[in-house]
């Protein structure tokens, strides 16, 4: 009995701690939170209100728009020195040439180094003077070598030349031109005493003059183009003899000794003149072609030239239109060859 008690008692302290153990296995499978803080809420960072939102970045695609800049204005410089410099030639009469002891005048805007109106004349200069009136300046001279001014590239030691320029395309390269303000006839002259030439055919083999670099070196060569005018060859393999100007040319066949020269082209009005002027030389047969002769403007000047091109070419026009041009030509050739000149299409030049 005794043992029994004792199993039953032992059978009721296992159950006892069978299920304090069970206990404790279901409390460790509950884990407890442990205490937490409350937080507080996020907050956004302040924007103040004088910032525009962001921008988003221009994507590659993004062009900025250029501004179109206005390139410098030659014509205003002009205007506003008060002078327009002209290269001409001082020893091209009728054209131009220096007046013997003119003195530089007090009061003038022209530098030292230019001639004014009054120290030059003829019939460029008379143009020139109009053309600088009409702009409201002063008109000075200066009298570079022809090759330079043909040459182009300036360099701004003048502005404008005046003096019986020939358009022609390989001039264009270089030079822009003026409405022009006069034609001229291109003549072959001999010596008086000559009765061996008696047309310009005669004259093949044989030595001809003219200045160096002009249309009429281009003509005797074979290589003349003049916008709007037929040039006929007349003359098969001159000998060629080139001169600083043509009154050198004249010069030499004047004095007859059929060494120098057998023959010059010129410039009609200027043989005209030599013989006015008492030189022994004659006119050989009618002219032999014409051209037209205007402003030249150098396309290299440091600022934009051709606000002044087109200034004087309109200035030309209405020489032309007032009769101012013709009147020099009459005063100063005997005939009108201003009047051709004025119907010139500019157009077909294909400038600015």
């Amino acid at each position: 009995m005794l043992a029994s008690q004792k199993r039953i008692s032992l059978l009721l302290s296992l159950l006892v701690l069978a299920s304090l153990l069970l206990s404790a296995c279901g409390a460790a499978a509950t884990p407890v939170s442990a205490p937490t803080q409350s937080a507080a809420p996020p907050t956004a960072a302040p924007v103040k209100p004088t910032e525009a939102p962001p921008t988003a970045a221009p994507t590659a695609t993004t062009v900025p728009t250029a501004i179109p800049t206005i390139p410098p204005d030659y014509l205003s410089d002009i205007l506003k020195r008060g002078t327009l410099i002209v290269s001409t030639d001082p020893a091209y009469p009728p054209q131009s040439e220096l007046v013997e002891n003119a003195v530089h005048p007090t009061g003038t805007k022209c530098a030292a180094d230019q001639h004014t109106a009054g120290e030059f004349k003829g019939f460029d200069i008379d143009a020139a003077v109009e053309i600088a009136k009409r702009l409201g300046v002063e008109a000075c001279f200066v009298t570079p070598d022809w090759t330079l001014i043909i040459g182009g590239s300036w360099s701004d030691r003048w502005d404008i030349s005046v003096g019986s320029v020939t358009i022609t395309p390989e001039r264009m390269k270089v030079l822009y031109f003026s409405q022009p303000y006069y034609t001229t006839p291109a003549a072959l002259f001999v010596h008086k005493n000559n009765k061996t030439f008696n047309t310009p055919a005669d004259l093949a083999g044989k030595k001809v003059g003219a200045c160096s670099g002009c249309t009429y070196e281009s003509y005797l060569d074979g290589s003349l183009v003049i916008p709007g005018e037929k040039i006929d060859a007349l003359i098969k393999n001159p000998q060629f003899k080139g001169y600083d100007t043509d009154t050198s040319a004249l010069q030499d066949l004047a004095l007859g000794d059929g060494v120098r020269l057998d023959a010059v082209l010129t410039a009609e009005p200027t043989g005209q003149a030599f013989i006015t002027g008492g030189k022994p030389i004659k006119e050989l047969g009618s002219p032999i072609f014409f051209e037209y002769l205007a402003a030249a403007i150098d396309k290299k000047h440091s600022k934009d030239p051709v606000s002044l091109l087109h200034k004087v070419t309109e200035i030309i026009q209405q020489m032309h239109s007032d009769g101012t041009l013709l009147k020099l030509s009459q005063q100063y050739y005997g005939v009108d060859l201003a009047t051709a000149a004025a119907k010139f299409d500019l157009t077909g030049l294909g400038q600015p």
